[in-house]
């Protein structure tokens, strides 16, 4: 009987050889969701901050706060994906 190839076992067997291309760490993919995360938090976070900033200095509510905070979530989205893009096809 042949059965067909499976590419789950052939992938935990190239990780238990130590072959280069086996599957990364439980670590090692850890640390990239925090790298991701960081990327896309952190202008969010400067942008609502900012905007915060600039509403209390000139009284103005959320007028700031609000297009400063969905321009930080953008940006880090756009640097979360361009990071993945960079390092999408190998190990980070």
């Amino acid at each position: 009987m042949n059965t067909p190839p499976d590419p789950l076992m052939d992938a935990a067997r190239a990780a238990a050889r130590g072959h280069p291309h086996a599957l990364p760490s439980l670590a090692r993919r850890l640390g990239q969701i925090g790298v991701l995360g960081w990327l896309v938090v952190l202008p969010a976070l400067l942008g609502a901050l900012a905007g915060r900033w600039l509403d209390r200095r000139f009284g103005s509510g959320v007028f700031f706060s609000a297009p400063l905070l969905m321009l930080g979530c953008g940006f880090g989205m756009w640097l979360g994906w361009r990071w993945i893009h960079r390092n999408g096809g190998r190990e980070c």
